[in-house]
């Protein structure tokens, strides 16, 4: 009886401990846990009362520009990984870009409009507009671009920049002011002055247009505060972070080339990398011409392939 009455207090103690334990566990868990917040403080410097660009003010004392501008102040802050890379290529493409607007003698502030157009990258639009200043195949041809199987110079950075030159020389001296000339960019010609036309206006700021032409220059305004002074909207990117330039050669071919992988390994280095540097060479084989100045990369350059292969 001894070993019983032992046994029966043994088994009511320890089931006493377990449930114990899982009140416990059970009120550990219903305990709410707190989740850690990163506090993240958003402020943005104070919109200028006028701004520059291309030589000419703007009063954004105008309640209406004033918070077209901070709207798309606020796209191109918060759209953190497409203004970054517009940061890191612009370190790459705009010194091109300048000589050329600067020998065309255009506003050095017009390579904010290839940012906004392709975000400085060989891009293709749904509609078939290409290159960094977006021609479409016959504006291209019209401005003296080279189109077709073999050759697109609509990816040539040099040519395409000359012929957006050219387009916008021709807009601002009908318009006479950049900013009509630049909404002309994205709306054409025809369109603005159809637009201002019928408004009776003759400025682009007093103009009602479709919402992308309306956001258009503002988001070049806006490119252009942000890109020129990147840490004040929260961009603090360390030089080594940016895309430094091509270092390059230029090789003039006369005779055409016939297999562009092969004529790439004999110069050592190979397809990719020659494409990489003339996005504008669209097949494997190019024509006969007068003269076609094909870019290879320098020795230095850090492109060459790893190996040359056999």
């Amino acid at each position: 009886m001894l070993k019983i009455a032992h046994f029966v207090f043994l088994s009511f103690f320890f089931c006493a401990i377990a449930c114990t334990n899982q009140k416990s566990e059970s009120k550990h868990q219903e305990e709410p846990v707190s989740p850690t917040y990163i506090e993240q403080k958003f402020k943005l410097p104070a919109i200028p009362s006028e701004m520059k660009f291309c030589g000419e003010i703007i009063n954004l004392t105008d309640l209406d520009l004033r918070e077209r501008l901070d709207r798309e102040l606020l796209v191109n802050t918060y759209y953190h990984s497409s203004t970054i890379l517009y940061l890191k290529r612009a370190n790459r493409f705009f010194p091109q870009i300048e000589a050329i607007l600067k020998a065309e003698n255009l506003p050095s502030d017009i390579k904010y409009l290839a940012v906004a157009e392709s975000g400085l990258s060989q891009a293709t639009s749904p509609a078939g507009a290409k290159g960094f200043w977006q021609f479409m195949p016959q504006t291209g041809k019209e401005y003296g671009l080279v189109i077709n199987n073999k050759i697109d110079e609509r990816y040539h950075l040099e040519k395409s920049t000359v012929a957006a030159c050219h387009y916008l020389k021709e807009s601002k001296e009908q318009f006479k002011s950049w900013f009509s000339a630049i909404a002309s960019y994205n709306r054409g010609v025809g369109g603005v002055r159809s637009d201002m036309h019928w408004q009776g206006t003759e400025d682009y700021f007093d103009t009602y247009m479709n919402n992308e032409t309306g956001r258009y220059v503002f988001r070049m305004l806006a490119l252009k505060l942000i890109m020129e002074n990147p840490s004040a909207y929260g961009f603090d990117l360390d030089a080594s972070e940016l895309y430094q330039p091509y270092e390059t050669v230029s090789v003039n071919v006369v005779d055409g080339i016939d297999d562009v992988a092969a004529w790439s390994k004999q110069h050592h280095t190979n397809y990719k990398i020659v494409k990489l540097l003339n996005p504008w060479i669209s097949s494997n084989s190019l024509p006969k011409s007068e003269s076609m100045m094909i870019e290879l990369p320098a020795e230095s350059m850090k492109l060459n392939p790893r190996s040359k292969g056999k």
